[in-house]
């Protein structure tokens, strides 16, 4: 049987990692905001344990998706903090932008994520925007483009900039969405195609 709302919290304090995990989970299905407290201070206990970092991918993804606003200052710091666990810089990016798009918009925070210059950062900024069918102004949609031009044909960054882009305007986002299309990646190719075919 799923864990409660209550049981899950309670569980994010577990001795073993895994049980942690799986709190962390569960509360990223419930989407609950009145989670958000604990979670952040799990996070903070649980993030200087560089063995840990699935545990603290789960916390960070269920902050973002709790919508628990407090925890965007400690991401911020922790998004500019060198690390190996490339899946933290993702899961940081897609929490902050799910995080500060009410208030902000999605572009300032994309931008955000931009300056930093961290790919996989990057990366989950661009799948917060598309699983939340962002718009985008131009100026933003022009950075995300000039980025992805300095990748190899075979990144698979462009992948949530292809699904995303179904939601963009202009020539340069066609003849993106056109190179994909056409570009050695299966994945990107078929998220490519099916913004085109969404946007004739």
């Amino acid at each position: 049987m799923a864990l409660t709302l209550e049981e899950a919290i309670i569980q994010l304090s577990d001795r073993a990692s895994t049980k942690r995990r799986s709190a962390a989970k569960r509360l990223r299905r419930l989407a609950d905001e009145t989670a958000g407290p604990q979670l952040l201070a799990a996070l903070q206990c649980e993030i200087n344990d560089r063995r840990t970092w699935e545990t603290q991918y789960e916390m960070i993804m269920a902050l973002g998706v709790c919508n628990y606003r407090p925890a965007v200052k400690f991401m911020a710091d922790l998004a500019q903090q060198s690390t190996d666990a490339e899946a933290l810089k993702f899961a940081l990016g897609d929490s902050i932008v799910r995080l500060r798009s009410p208030e902000e918009g999605f572009s300032a925070p994309l931008e955000w994520c931009l300056n930093i210059g961290h790919p996989s950062l990057v990366d989950g900024a661009l799948r917060a925007v598309a699983t939340m069918h962002a718009t985008l102004d131009a100026r933003t949609i022009e950075r995300v483009l000039d980025f992805l031009d300095l990748l190899d044909p075979y990144d698979g960054l462009r992948y949530w900039a292809a699904v995303a882009a179904r939601e963009w305007s202009g020539d340069r986002v066609r003849m993106f969405l056109e190179v994909c299309a056409k570009g050695p990646r299966t994945d990107v190719a078929d998220a490519a195609a099916t913004s085109l075919g969404i946007r004739l």
